[in-house]
Formats: structure tokens, C-alpha cells, sequence
């Protein structure tokens, strides 16, 4: 990774540790992590909200030392509100899911590129 920027990380287990940085990294706190395995780059979030039916939340992060170290991967929450449906209201929240599967899939695509050495 040429001309990569470093970054310097203070945590309470192992001091400072410096690490590659990628282009999407928002940053890092000034407190120290608690643990270096608790280290990890964090992208922008992506949130979109369908109608207040469900939310879907994305970002992208890496754990480069953790237990059982995450390349760049997508963390994903997809919240729906407990509701009793009818059937239109049922077909509404199937359709919503349709373009939360959407989205997805254009994450999955978008990190396949940062994966190859791309940006977000």
C-alpha cells in the first residue's frame, strides 16, 4: 500500500499502536480503545429509512486485530417494528424488504471493489 496513512491508536492493553488507515476511515477517538483488539476502522453510515416500515442501517468497518481479525465488511442492521398486519399492509412490508434487498446487494457490490483495493 503505497503512501497509505498511518494512524496511531492508543489503547489501555497495549499502548500505542499505529496502523494503515484506509481512505474511508472516518478517524479514531482521542481516549484510548480499551483493548487492541477493539480497534477498528469505521466508514460513513449508511442509513435509509422506508416509510418508517423498516430501517436499514450499513457501515462500512475492519477489525484488524481482533479475536479473529474482519477484513473491510459491511455491518448491517435492518430494523422492523413489531406491527399486526393486514394483507395490503403485508404486501407494503414485502415490498420495502424487496428494496432493502436491493440496497444489499449494491453494498455487497460497493465492498467487492474496497476489497480490490478501490474506494467506497
Amino acid at each position: 500500500m503505497t503512501g497509505a496513512r498511518t494512524v496511531t491508536v492508543h489503547t489501555l492493553d497495549a499502548g500505542a499502536v499505529t496502523i494503515p488507515e484506509p481512505a474511508w476511515c472516518l478517524g479514531h477517538p482521542d481516549e484510548p480503545a480499551e483493548y487492541r483488539s477493539d480497534v477498528h476502522h469505521t466508514g460513513p453510515e449508511h442509513l435509509v429509512d422506508y416509510d418508517r416500515r423498516a430501517t436499514l442501517a450499513a457501515e462500512l468497518v475492519e477489525f484488524p486485530y481482533g479475536d479473529h481479525p474482519v477484513p473491510s465488511s459491511v455491518h448491517l442492521e435492518i430494523l422492523i417494528p413489531a406491527v399486526t398486519l393486514d394483507p395490503p399492509g403485508l404486501q407494503a412490508l414485502a415490498a420495502v424488504l424487496d428494496e432493502q434487498a436491493a440496497e444489499v446487494r449494491r453494498l455487497a457490490l460497493r465492498l467487492a471493489v474496497v476489497r480490490a483495493g478501490g474506494d467506497w
